[in-house]
């Protein structure tokens, strides 16, 4: 008998609170999902920090910051950064310590496909490969940060590769 009295009074609370979310505003519901998902975060990561955990503090401390929108940028498109970051440090075209100058050596026709995020195997278009520049230099342009000039100019030298290839 208890359980259907506490099934009665879980559904009620539950129909009470799914009226209430459907009539709250989308932007308000975002702002403080977004709020309280950086506030999770932020606990965890200080809990984790005092635990002696550091190592699982960095992904959460970058998940917070990806939710705040440094600097525009969120957590695929920082995730998306990373992933050419190390592509192009696994082939030497890129170092934290480096001069400019050292990395403009020519990229292989493979490296300027991966650095595109494009199938070497299925020959793309002229407007495939355009939208794969463009989608990587909005994030990586020198006008949205200094300190990406040398990605892009090895992403400007990938595409130039690229449609030399499929032409």
């Amino acid at each position: 008998m208890n359980i259907i009295i506490y099934t009665v009074i879980i559904l009620t609370i539950l129909y009470f609170l799914l009226k209430w979310w459907a009539s709250f505003s989308s932007k308000k519901l975002s702002k403080s999902m977004r709020f309280s998902s950086i506030l999770v975060l932020l606990i965890l990561a200080i809990l984790f920090a005092i635990g002696g955990k550091i190592l699982l503090t960095l992904p959460l401390t970058l998940l917070g910051l990806a939710l705040v929108k440094l600097k525009g940028l969120s957590f695929i498109q920082i995730f998306s950064l990373y992933r050419l970051i190390q592509t192009l440090r696994q082939s030497g075209r890129f170092a934290f310590n480096k001069s400019h100058n050292s990395n403009l050596t020519t990229l292989s026709i493979s490296e300027a496909y991966k650095i595109l995020n494009l199938d070497i195997n299925n020959k793309p278009s002229k407007e495939l490969v355009n939208k794969a520049y463009i989608k990587i230099q909005k994030k990586i342009h020198p006008d949205v940060s200094p300190e990406t000039s040398r990605l892009s100019t090895i992403v400007n030298e990938a595409k130039d590769i690229v449609l030399k290839d499929i032409s």
